[in-house]
């Protein structure tokens, strides 16, 4: 795996370009979320999105109700028992997001130039003229020549299916805009976003409340996906509330910055936040084109350095309806990983889209050829000056163990973990092979009934870009005094033997800890 690393600093002979692939075990160190929905719900299309690389299941709650997502994710666990591949579970909520009622379903024609006015008397039907909103203080919110952006599923950036509005005049609670651009709005959703525009709706909205609640409850949800998270507060209140809720306090909370007053307020979100998602699709309308690559650039350097997984969405909205991405997007994808990327989110392309498991496939593909060049050694010696000195004793342990395993071309990196931060410490360096987490079950009680620690951190690290959970036996310490580790540390060995990362003549190195002191040792495989 190690040896086809390439630099693109060094000189690249053009035709080793045309060379096929070695296939993998792994697609690719970079994960995929893929969003469940009407085209990618049935056990089948899942088995073949988990055997294609997904590896965490995102379900947005902006459509349909719980009981439409919990057979979803009955199908989905029924998936991974066929394929015997971990899948983690996002919940997304809807969040602060301004909605257009389109009770009869009827399509709406929306010719430029003409004017339509936005109401919040949601009583009214949508036409032409009239469309009402779910949001009453639109009116406080926008002055006029500010920009309002409709489009159905988030926009798809096509300019037939989504509008630009400018606001002329405000009447009462009406906004009265100018249509910019001819289009057609088909469905009973839309999403409506005014760019740069402060909208004084809740984070967590009290529907959002009830599905965590009960539909996150009740299936132990891995991720929590905060939609157009603003401030760090919207993250603690969000934590807090997660905090009361059984099993949901273990849940990760990732920040989704949407608008300028996420990204003003990044470096704070950042720190309260377990991880980042980058939604690009709003983030695009508020920004100007010409900044979007810097915010991610940047972005993505942050959430790299404070070791807290990156994720990138709308990369390749065209494979919504074609198996073949455009050349920008396929670049897009590779630039994302080269850029530090933990995960790619594809939305609609597999909520959707047509081609579900082909998404998932090629843009898989792109992440492991993007890998290739990654120039790994710049960036261990980024993030050593970066973390300073002195280190803390885990990172120190995590940054020797990546350089040990470069320095002696291991071909995995197995580490011991009960809380999974140390695997996730050695993700954080970016060795250029796969990090085998171990995760040892831990036994808890609250004097009513004995229950294992475990299941929650692995699958979190189902999002971590080269890291690869296994649960070990509960019955082996995650920290020993001697042999127990062994016969771990054989499971171990023999699960990437079976996955074809590991072969006889092979060097491995494993972290544990062995009483009070951390260890990182070094094995070379007989035959």
């Amino acid at each position: 795996m190690h040896s086809t690393h390439l630099l693109l600093e060094e000189p690249i002979r053009m035709a080793s370009i045309l060379e096929p692939s070695k296939a993998s075990f792994f697609p690719a160190m970079t994960k995929i979320v893929g969003t469940l929905g009407p085209k990618s719900r049935s056990v089948e299309v899942i088995c073949g999105c988990l055997k294609a690389g997904m590896s965490v299941a995102r379900f947005d709650f902006s459509w349909h109700d719980p009981e439409y997502h919990q057979e979803t994710l009955e199908n989905l666990k029924a998936a991974v028992k066929l394929t015997k591949k971990l899948c983690a579970v996002m919940l997304d909520t809807v969040g602060a997001e301004m909605q257009v009622v389109n009770k009869s379903e009827k399509a709406i024609s929306l010719e430029a130039d003409a004017t339509v006015v936005l109401t919040p008397d949601a009583g009214q039907e949508a036409s032409s003229e009239l469309l009402p909103i779910n949001f009453d203080g639109l009116s406080k919110a926008v002055k006029k020549g500010d920009t309002i952006f409709i489009g159905q599923y988030l926009f798809t950036g096509s300019e037939t299916t989504s509008v630009w509005l400018e606001v002329s005049e405000v009447k009462g609670d009406d906004v009265v805009c100018v249509i910019k651009n001819s289009a057609t709005l088909a469905g009973s959703l839309f999403t409506l976003h005014g760019s740069q525009i402060r909208i004084g709706l809740p984070t967590l909205t009290d529907k959002d409340k009830e599905v965590i609640s009960t539909w996150g409850v009740q299936n132990k949800i891995d991720f929590l996906s905060l939609s157009y998270t603003r401030h760090a507060e919207d993250v603690r209140q969000a934590r807090e509330f997660l905090s009361k809720l059984g099993d949901l306090y273990q849940t990760q909370i990732f920040a989704k910055i949407e608008n300028i007053e996420g990204l003003n307020h990044f470096d704070e979100i950042l720190q309260e936040a377990d991880g980042i998602i980058l939604s690009r699709g709003n983030l695009g309308i508020d920004l100007p084109p010409e900044k979007v690559f810097l915010f991610q650039k940047a972005a993505l350097y942050k959430c790299n350095m404070a070791g807290k997984p990156a994720v990138v969405t709308r990369v390749v909205d065209s494979m919504t309806d074609n198996l073949r991405p455009t050349r920008a997007e396929a670049t897009d994808v590779a630039n994302a990983v080269l850029d530090g990327s933990d995960a790619i989110l594809l939305g609609a392309e597999t909520l959707r889209g047509l081609y579900p498991v082909e998404t998932i496939s090629t843009v898989g593909k792109i992440c492991s050829e993007a890998e290739k060049v990654f120039n790994q050694d710049m960036f261990f010696k980024k993030t050593v000056k970066y973390v300073g000195e002195p280190m803390t004793h885990l990172e120190s342990i995590a940054s020797s163990a990546v350089r040990a395993a470069i320095k002696v071309k291991a071909s995995v990196i197995i580490c011991f973990t009960s809380s999974g931060r140390a695997a996730r410490l050695i993700a954080k360096y970016r060795p250029t092979m796969p990090v085998l987490s171990v995760v040892i079950p831990r036994l808890k009680t609250n004097q009513l009934k004995w229950s294992f620690s475990g299941a929650f951190e692995a699958r979190q690290s189902l999002i971590v870009r080269g890291l690869f959970p296994m649960l070990a036996d509960p019955r082996h310490p995650a920290e020993s005094t001697s042999a127990s580790n062994e016969s771990v540390l054989k499971v171990a060995l023999d699960h990437g033997k079976a996955a074809g990362v590991i072969k006889s003549h092979d060097r491995v190195v494993v972290c544990q800890k062995v009483g009070d002191a951390s260890v990182v040792k070094i094995i070379e495989l007989e035959d």
